[in-house]
């Protein structure tokens, strides 16, 4: 099939957007933490089944030792390195801007694939990984809400914390080697398997950072909470079990920079059903800026 990886990488990314209005609905229930860990349990649980449905093999036991290194770090790296340092920069400097700094994830894509990987970028997806980038900046970035006289462009940057800025270029930094080297990992190998592992190595290391931070007796009450249970079942099916799966279909299928590229579009993605269930208003800014985002990635296309 044509494009393959871009049609992949195009349904990762309205995954993700299920994905996010879930979590965000029960992260307010019982903490983002707790619902990064336990999407992660369910999610390794849905890819269990299907691999046995599908593959005949409950586990990835058919995986090669180069595959489960590279996996595990890239899960490691991606998964409890960049949600860790992604979550806290939501505390710190807030959602909108983080998901502005996540907008870099393709440009370290790419940028990390050209230098391991020895892939290239046409004229054409550099002009579309730049228009949907300008998409997504004028779809999330916007302007002070409180009017100050010398309020300008500038100070929206400055009149947040250095920390969070830099927790958020990390979350971002650690989505792109994730990518690149589940890429380098897989090596033909089978996706839905390599997202077992991946999600394995993510599950291993926030039950480190639990254990360190004392949080598995609130974990266990959490469970209690049937609605928010709920939520983030939903989210773990279409996050960590499809999208996961979907984004290392796609990395196989295409070059990472255009699937980073297309994935990125959550920020876009988001704002219909954010319309439709919160009723949120869209300014005029916030629609050219979804028509940027979505003619960028129709450059794939063509």
């Amino acid at each position: 099939m044509k494009h393959a990886g871009e049609f992949a990488s195009l349904l990762t990314a309205m995954f993700w957007t299920i994905t996010a209005l879930a979590f965000e609905a029960s992260s307010k229930r019982i903490g983002s933490r707790i619902v990064n860990l336990l999407r992660l349990f369910v999610g390794f649980f849905c890819l269990s089944i299907f691999c046995w449905i599908y593959r005949g093999y409950l586990l990835p036991v058919d995986a090669t030792g180069r595959t489960w290194f590279y996996l595990i770090i890239s899960g490691l790296i991606g998964f409890t390195f960049g949600d860790l340092c992604l979550f806290q920069a939501f505390v710190l400097i807030g959602a909108r801007i983080s998901m502005l700094l996540m907008a870099l994830a393709p440009i370290f894509t790419a940028v990390i694939g050209w230098m391991i990987l020895g892939e290239t970028m046409t004229v054409k997806s550099v002009t579309g990984m730049a228009i949907t980038i300008a998409g997504i900046a004028m779809v999330v970035l916007k302007r002070p809400e409180q009017k100050e006289e010398n309020a300008t462009s500038g100070n929206v940057k400055l009149s947040y914390p250095v920390w969070g800025i830099l927790l958020g270029i990390g979350g971002a930094l650690g989505q792109a080697i994730g990518l690149v080297l589940s890429k380098f990992g897989m090596h033909g190998y089978d996706p839905f398997a390599s997202a077992q592992i991946r999600v394995l190595a993510g599950i291993s290391g926030f039950c480190i950072l639990f254990t360190v931070w004392g949080l598995w007796r609130r974990t266990y009450h959490s469970f209690s909470n049937k609605k928010a249970m709920g939520q983030l079942s939903l989210g773990a099916f279409f996050g960590p079990f499809l999208g996961v799966s979907f984004s290392l279909l796609a990395v196989q299928l295409t070059s990472t920079g255009i699937a980073a590229t297309i994935m990125a579009m959550v920020p876009v993605l988001i704002i219909p059903p954010s319309v439709i269930l919160f009723k949120e208003k869209v300014t005029i800014k916030e629609i050219i800026g979804a028509i940027m985002a979505v003619g960028g990635v129709a450059l794939f296309f063509l």
